[in-house]
């Protein structure tokens, strides 16, 4: 299976040569990390086969969070304890979008404008819900930001994950909207969140970077019921740990030119993009986050500063529930890729035998 480790093997260098010295030191180290994940070069373990006697080797991941290798064990382990953390209710699932004006400043200033992305929805979201029209609630909020299209285009956009409800003033009743088919109107949340936004950009003295007649257009909201909110909560986690584009997506790699594919939003119609190599590492690292930016937030019941009222919101729900809350048991654990002692037990070889660890595998190069 073609993987993106390969393309930045063949075009990696090319690329550093020609855009190199506006590139930042994590996508750098992005490059190198996918270039060397589970080679000879990162060092890691072979292993004896008992039956055939043939030997197996397997290396060590790199464990760069954009690596779209890494990081399966880690988001199964994120998923279930979400399930585990998160009150039993319905959900919505609600998405903000930076508009297109704006996107050259996030990229001149990402780390800021994120955060400031994701604030800004979250207390537009919080101030809607608190009015009795709609709720009258504290909502609890997951959000998670995603900077690409399925393209892998830049579009900087965060996805909530909604509670259908909230926790009342009192914190003693769980309450409902007050619209079935609605959580808040998308309408009026838009204008709050360009609203906060706004007065976010100024408090951080980047407001003269925008232009003026984006505050004049509607910003997209959107919102969607997502049920008890496990298939969102799938989809974010897939992304949680890695960017843009997994190895299951690219289809070859011919003379230079890269193929991959992707569903269209609108038709849903399979997609093919066709990109030099070099080009496809460019749209690639555009979606490598800046160091100590974060990409996934609590707001609101969720939030780390409000246990106590997530712990009283799903005692009211189990209340009114006939699903049996789930117990903040430990999640189950898993296997991480790099262990191949368990989790290669049986040779891949004759499928017969099992493994017996030799030794270690030294590193190529310097961590």
């Amino acid at each position: 299976m073609l993987e993106v480790a390969e393309i930045v093997r063949l075009h990696g260098e090319a690329y550093l040569r020609q855009y190199g010295s506006s590139l930042s030191s994590v996508q750098k180290r992005a490059l190198r990390d996918i270039s060397a994940c589970r080679t000879p070069m990162l060092g890691g373990h072979v292993y004896q086969c008992g039956h055939c006697q043939e030997k197996v080797f397997s290396y060590h991941s790199c464990r760069n969070r954009s690596c779209p290798k890494c990081h399966q064990a880690q988001t199964e382990r994120w998923i279930e304890k979400q399930r585990v953390r998160l009150p039993v209710c319905s959900y919505f699932l609600v998405t903000f979008t930076l508009p297109a004006e704006l996107r050259p400043l996030a990229r001149s200033h990402p780390k800021k404008i994120y955060s400031l992305l994701m604030k800004a929805a979250a207390d537009a979201l919080q101030k809607l819900a608190a009015d009795p029209q709609y709720l009258g609630g504290r909502l609890g909020i997951l959000a998670v930001l995603h900077t690409w299209t399925r393209a892998m285009l830049f579009h900087p956009h965060v996805h909530m994950l909604v509670t259908a409800g909230g926790l009342a003033p009192d914190d003693q009743t769980w309450v409902e909207p007050k619209h079935p088919k609605f959580l808040v109107p998308d309408p009026a949340l838009s204008v709050i969140f360009r609203a906060k936004f706004c007065a976010g950009l100024k408090k951080a003295g980047l407001l003269s970077g925008a232009p003026v007649p984006v505050w004049k257009k509607r910003w997209v909201v959107h919102s969607q019921h997502a049920g008890r909110g496990d298939k969102v909560l799938d989809y974010l986690g897939r992304y949680l740990f890695r960017i843009a584009i997994s190895n299951t997506r690219l289809q070859s790699i011919d003379n230079g030119v890269v193929r991959f594919r992707y569903r269209d939003n609108r038709s849903q119609q399979m997609r093919q993009v066709t990109l030099p190599g070099i080009e496809f590492i460019g749209r690639f690292l555009q979606h490598v986050l800046p160091r100590g930016a974060v990409k996934v937030r609590y707001y609101g019941i969720f939030s780390p500063s409000s246990k106590s009222m997530l712990t009283r919101a799903r005692q009211l729900l189990s209340q009114h529930s006939s699903v049996p809350a789930q117990s903040p048991s430990s999640p189950q654990q898993v296997v991480e890729p790099h262990s191949p002692a368990r989790h290669w037990p049986i040779c891949p070889l004759c499928h017969i035998g099992t493994l017996v660890l030799i030794g270690p595998v030294e590193r190529s190069r310097s961590p």
